[in-house]
């Protein structure tokens, strides 16, 4: 039976989407290679590449699937045997993407941190310069922890070292200031489903002309950076790609455009903060130093002696909203509660707030 009632999704994604992009997956049909797809996908493609700030000549392009495709996408092309990788890992997805390099052949050497804190960008820097070293892998929005690691400190020492940077936005695009150029990133990948405001399926990539000039031949079929390309841009069958996720995410990005991305990154701040104060009033605090802290997904600590399941169940049966718990060793520890896209609004701050404090007494 199909839901019939709304729900409002709070944890760390997927996350609410407007009314607009609710309407545009009803759109009608049409095949992965009609004209009219085509050049939608064209103009995904130019904003997608606004979107994040990618320098000129990069190749940016959604990947049929969700964050996960976009991170195996971008290592199966930049990572194999014979290459040595400095991971940063200081939560469940820094795990995830140092495990990715290594099943893909790369040498990994991981550079660990506290879960809950930001990397410290020295330590990852004396990691480099041991080398050898490749690439360096990091994740900007840490999901499981609401943690945002120094990007552009790690980028710059890579650079320095004449390594490519492999950053995870798939938490901060669209909701966090990112700008590739600026930070001299060199591949970056996201999800259709958080800051953008779209539903999940699709995996927005970015791969500027310093990653295509060293990418290595692709040991996946599904994630051949030059098939996938022939697909997008020379117009080659590769894979029946969904047109109604199509029709969603060109619709969100039609809205972060008319919205400004800057106006866009100010109101998840915004929210944020709202949040964090509204969060004080009932004795609640976040995991997170202020300083590391993302805006768009909030770590809050389970206090001592509180049920976290029990809490989430209340908040799903008597008020129809969700959030997240907490991984690995967060795990019974933190509610994870997600600010992105359309759902990051001082409304919803309310709503979730005034049930937190209905769980409680």
């Amino acid at each position: 039976m199909l839901p019939t009632t709304d729900r409002l999704l709070l944890g760390p994604g997927p996350s609410p989407v407007s009314k607009r992009v609710l309407a545009s997956l009803t759109t009608p049909m049409r095949s992965h290679l009609d004209p009219d797809l085509l050049a939608m996908m064209d103009d995904m493609r130019e904003r997608l590449a606004r979107a994040f700030h990618a320098p000129e000549g990069s190749l940016c392009f959604a990947v049929s699937g969700t964050g996960s495709s976009g991170m195996e996408a971008v290592v199966a092309n930049l990572a194999g045997p014979g290459k040595h990788a400095v991971a940063v890992v200081n939560g469940y997805f820094g795990d995830r993407l140092a495990s990715m390099l290594s099943r893909y052949g790369a040498t990994v050497t991981r550079v660990d941190g506290e879960w809950g804190k930001a990397i410290d960008p020295a330590a990852v820097g004396r990691a480099i310069e041991a080398g050898p070293c490749d690439l360096v892998a990091v994740v900007h929005a840490e999901t499981s922890t609401g943690v945002r690691n120094p990007i552009e400190a790690i980028s710059r020492t890579a650079r320095a070292n004449d390594a490519l940077t492999i950053v995870d936005a798939v938490t901060s695009l669209g909701a966090m200031p990112l700008d590739l150029t600026a930070a001299g990133i060199d591949a970056a990948y996201s999800c259709s489903q958080k800051g953008l405001g779209a539903p999940s399926g699709l995996a927005p990539v970015a791969f500027t002309p310093r990653a295509i000039e060293r990418r290595v031949p692709c040991r996946s079929f599904y994630f051949d950076l030059g098939l996938l390309e022939d697909y997008w841009v020379r117009r080659k069958y590769h894979h029946t790609i969904s047109a109604p996720l199509i029709y969603a995410l060109h619709t969100a990005l039609t809205e972060v455009e008319e919205e400004g991305l800057k106006s866009r990154w100010h109101r998840h701040e915004a929210v944020h903060h709202g949040l964090v104060e509204a969060l004080e009033r009932l004795s609640l605090s976040l995991l997170p130093p202020d300083a590391d802290r993302l805006w768009s997904l909030n770590a809050v600590r389970v206090p001592d002696g509180t049920d976290e399941a029990a809490v989430r169940k209340h908040l799903l049966q008597r008020h129809n909203i969700e959030i997240g718990a907490g991984l690995g060793p967060l795990a019974g520890k933190i509610w994870r509660i997600g600010l992105m896209g359309s759902g990051a609004t001082i409304e919803n701050v309310v709503r979730v707030t005034q049930a937190l404090g209905d769980a409680r007494t």
